[in-house]
């Protein structure tokens, strides 16, 4: 194993670990203070050996802060096999517990603090402590399942599967780690994650671009009261959206699937409804005053867009509001 300088592990960052495994199950006092006397720490810069392939490892870590790498030669080829990161327990997992020769190397991504756990005194608190022999259980059993589902997409999934895989599951950390060790867990080339990564991107952008102009949209109609307009046309509002009529007319279709008249009938419609829900308002003016001034130019237009947001008259409409009040 390469050489490494262990110190004495900040009780702060064991109670991190300890407050882990409580979570888990809870801890006997004998056990927390054997957890605390045998805890040791190790930091790492970029590109450091914590584990050649063929070396024992002698402890089981836990990452504070950083990232871990694992890789494996076949026909002079490193296969990157897992990367870990913060919060995460690591080992050699072909020479688990220091039973053997390690078929992987463990090497730091990134400047990286690590507490660590002898093997040799995890074996024996395992037959002494039920609760750390349930506790690591569970960790093994997490871990395990983790590997297969990562497996398992690795061996079935496309590569845009396996991209969006690593990004659930490592959520950041696509900026942060090297993009060929990423490829390589990926099982893809870096040229092809590359390109996955920009029509993620771009994907990204334009569901941001879209966002923005449906609330554009919804200000100027809703809020600002453009629907009023009786000359409004598509091009008049693509105009003050600052997009194309076409542009204007796909976001209507794919966000709101509707053409731009039933749009802005909708938003006329919802306006004289919210009118009738007043006595004052139906007292004052005329159902045709009231289509008037939402922008209609029309009565029959009214009456139409009326029955088809509503599916009845606008008669039948106050009949209805005027029955609930009186309930």
């Amino acid at each position: 194993m390469p050489h490494q300088t262990y110190h004495q592990a900040n009780k702060a960052d064991i109670d991190k670990v300890v407050q882990l495994l409580r979570l888990i199950h809870p801890i006997s006092d004998a056990l927390s203070k054997e957890i605390y006397e045998h805890y040791v720490a190790l930091d790492l810069p970029k590109g450091a050996v914590l584990i050649d392939e063929g070396e024992t490892c002698q402890y089981m870590y836990f990452i504070l802060k950083g990232a871990l790498m694992a890789h494996s030669t076949h026909k002079k080829k490193k296969i990157i096999t897992y990367i870990s990161v913060e919060n995460e327990f690591v080992s050699s997992i072909s020479g688990m517990h220091g039973a053997g020769p390690t078929k992987e190397g463990i090497i730091a991504v990134e400047p990286t603090s690590l507490i660590a756990f002898p093997n040799a005194v995890l074996m024996q608190m395992f037959e002494k402590h039920f609760d750390f022999n349930y506790i690591f259980r569970i960790l093994v059993q997490k871990y395990y399942q983790d590997a297969q589902e990562r497996s398992h997409i690795i061996r079935v999934g496309n590569a845009r599967e396996r991209y969006f895989y690593f990004l659930q599951t490592k959520p950041g950390y696509i900026d942060r780690l090297p993009f060929e060790n990423i490829a390589s867990l990926l099982d893809m080339k870096a040229q092809t994650l590359a390109k996955i990564r920009k029509q993620h991107e771009l994907s990204l952008k334009k569901d941001e671009e879209t966002e923005q102009l449906c609330k554009a949209l919804e200000d100027q109609l809703q809020q600002k009261q453009l629907y009023r307009n009786k000359e409004l046309s598509l091009a008049t509002l693509a105009g003050v959206l600052g997009i194309s009529g076409h542009r204007l007319s796909s976001l209507l279709n794919n966000q709101y699937h509707q053409n731009f008249v039933d749009y802005v009938n909708t938003c006329r419609i919802n306006s004289i409804r919210q009118q009738m829900q007043s006595p004052d308002a139906l007292q004052h003016y005329t159902v045709e005053a009231m289509a008037y001034g939402a922008g209609f130019r029309s009565r029959s237009a009214f009456y139409s867009a009326f029955k088809k947001n509503t599916g009845c008259s606008p008669l039948d409409y106050i009949q209805q509001l005027q029955q609930v009040s009186l309930s």
